[in-house]
């Protein structure tokens, strides 16, 4: 596995940049998104009598009997402070096939200038370095690159359930669910 990385030249390195910080990302939010959505899934009763970590300002806002603008500008804010991070993760996911493109065109240049500096007398091996370079940077960019837009995608869908969940609550305490 090194060699290829090793083979795959320079941009190789901000292509595992991009891997490590997409998965780190992933795991974080995973976790995340995980905790969040057994806490709100639980029934409203149970929310109320012992609490809930994401809902807590909530359902303060609505203990406190502010209007609905108030409490979803409070609801937004929790969101806001889950969404943090996607935004990077939709990044890499843009970035790391561009990098393998680049690590492609990188590696074709070099094909072509020992085309151009051999002549006819081109040596197949020399040109096999450049066109190794090219393919294992591209095919690394869309390593990272698809698994991560995979995981975006599902992210996002995951905290849209986990808003949706917040406005039933919401809508729920509001109309008199609460004591």
């Amino acid at each position: 596995m090194l060699q290829y990385f090793l083979k795959g030249g320079p941009v190789m390195w901000p292509i595992l940049l991009c891997s490590v910080a997409a998965l780190a990302i992933t795991i974080n939010k995973a976790w995340q998104y995980f905790q969040v959505r057994r806490d709100v899934g639980r029934p409203l009763e149970d929310i109320q009598s012992s609490g809930s970590r994401f809902l807590g300002p909530v359902l303060q806002a609505v203990q406190q009997g502010l209007n609905d603008r108030q409490i979803s500008m409070v609801g937004s804010r929790e969101l806001k402070n889950l969404e943090t991070g996607l935004g990077s993760l939709n990044l890499i996911a843009v970035i790391a096939p561009l990098l393998g493109l680049t690590g492609t065109v990188t590696g074709m240049i070099k094909a072509f200038q020992v085309i151009a500096v051999m002549g006819t007398n081109v040596d197949p091996s020399l040109l096999a370095a450049g066109i190794w370079e090219a393919l294992i940077t591209t095919a690394a960019g869309l390593f990272v690159g698809i698994p991560t837009h995979i995981a975006a995608h599902y992210l996002d869908r995951s905290l849209d359930e986990v808003a949706l969940r917040m406005k039933e609550i919401t809508l729920e305490l509001r109309e008199g669910g609460h004591d």
